[in-house]
């Protein structure tokens, strides 16, 4: 019995260890991979390089700017870049004074002696002055465009005085058109343009006119007038349809130190003139001049916004001058243009520009007497200091010769 249990007990551990070979291969068959080691960190390869530098540079010591033997032994010098302090301002131009200016243009003026001081003296020194003598003297007063009615009455006092005179000799003839000429012109009349009010500063000037006339040249002209006078100016470019316009005007304020007010292209000319005051006012200056937009005066909207430009400035303070700028050269046509002008924005003054051209002379008169408002500035050329205080004396002694 002893011997039976005995190889039961034998058997069972037998079995036992047989069971235990089998179960541990199998867990030794799935047990997971051992973690991997840590793999070995290397630098990346440097860029690829061509000809001498393909291979991998090397660490090597450095040197400066400084330290870097240049070709040729001398250090190169490097230029730094203008600051503002570096960069020049334009030089300022002393224009000339304005007193007697028109005396000096006297020659230019002249030019426009032949067809009617000369004419006329001509005319009048014939020894019989029958009726197509005196038709003759209208026809050479009309085409120097003196108007119909001033030349009616120039010619009936003409007339009348010739015949109380006399015997005619050259001087008598010449001392009797200067006389008669000046009364046309006008010699009592307030020509001075308005820069200077009483009671404020700056005085407010407005140039108006239409197309071609030389309105933004004036403008630019009439600051120097201003400044050879002592004054100082800001001018405003409201012509803002131009771009043109605005540089122009700009180039002639840096002549003569004159600050620049100016929008964008295409922008409200009411508003710049409204800024070019306020900056005048700001700055303490004596005159604010401002150069408006030319326009054909058919056009109804371009009229009505130069009435717009006039009402804005008035926010500020009234307009001193506005002043109307006419080509002589237009003739008649240009009375047209100062008749619509004057309705729209109150003209107080005239200036005729490209008056040294012949047979013009007569404007001056046939403008004041249409407008019933002095010429004030005549241009008589294309120079900087062309631009003159209108002087009857001067004028009509120019027409008339020595």
């Amino acid at each position: 019995m002893e011997t039976v249990i005995l190889a039961v007990v034998i058997a069972v551990i037998v079995l036992g260890a047989l069971g235990g070979l089998i179960v541990g291969s199998r867990r030794k068959k799935h047990l997971p991979p051992p973690p991997p080691a840590a793999p070995d960190i290397t630098a990346p390869p440097a860029e690829p390089h061509v000809g001498e530098e393909a291979e991998t540079p090397r660490d090597e010591a450095r040197r400066t700017i400084e330290e870097v033997d240049l070709p040729g032994g001398a250090p190169t010098a490097v230029e730094e870049p203008p600051t503002a302090e570096a960069v020049e301002a334009p030089e300022i131009e002393i224009p000339e004074p304005t007193a007697g200016r028109l005396v000096r243009l006297r020659a230019r003026l002249s030019r426009s002696q032949n067809a009617l001081g000369k004419g006329l003296l001509s005319l009048l020194s014939r020894e019989h002055l029958d009726d197509e003598t005196w038709e003759e003297i209208e026809d050479t007063l009309l085409t120097a465009d003196v108007g119909v009615q001033p030349t009616q009455e120039l010619v009936d006092s003409l007339r009348e005085r010739v015949k109380v005179l006399g015997t005619r000799t050259p001087a008598d003839l010449r001392a009797l058109l200067r006389e008669e000429l000046l009364k046309l012109v006008g010699t009592d009349v307030d020509r001075t343009v308005k820069t200077e009010p009483d009671d404020r500063k700056p005085g407010i000037v407005m140039v108006v006119g239409v197309n071609g006339t030389g309105k933004t040249t004036t403008t630019g002209k009439l600051a120097r007038v201003l400044v050879a006078d002592g004054r100082t100016v800001v001018l405003g470019a409201a012509d803002t349809f131009r771009a043109a316009a605005a540089d122009q005007l700009q180039t002639w304020g840096e002549r003569v130190g004159a600050y620049t007010v100016r929008g964008p292209e295409a922008g409200d000319p009411a508003s710049v003139a409204f800024d070019a005051v306020k900056e005048g006012k700001e700055m303490g200056v004596d005159v604010v001049l401002i150069d408006t937009a030319g326009r054909l005066h058919t056009k109804t909207g371009l009229m009505d916004e130069l009435g717009k430009v006039k009402r804005v400035v008035e926010k500020h303070a009234p307009l001193d001058e506005v002043l109307l700028v006419l080509d002589a050269t237009t003739g008649q046509n240009g009375l047209v243009q100062a008749r619509v002008f004057a309705e729209v924005v109150n003209i107080t003054g005239i200036v005729l520009t490209k008056l040294d051209g012949t047979a013009k002379g007569g404007i001056v008169i046939a403008v004041q007497r249409e407008l019933g408002v002095p010429v004030k500035l005549i241009g008589l050329g294309e120079g900087a200091d062309d631009l003159a205080p209108f002087e009857p004396e001067a004028f009509v002694d120019a027409l008339i010769g020595d």
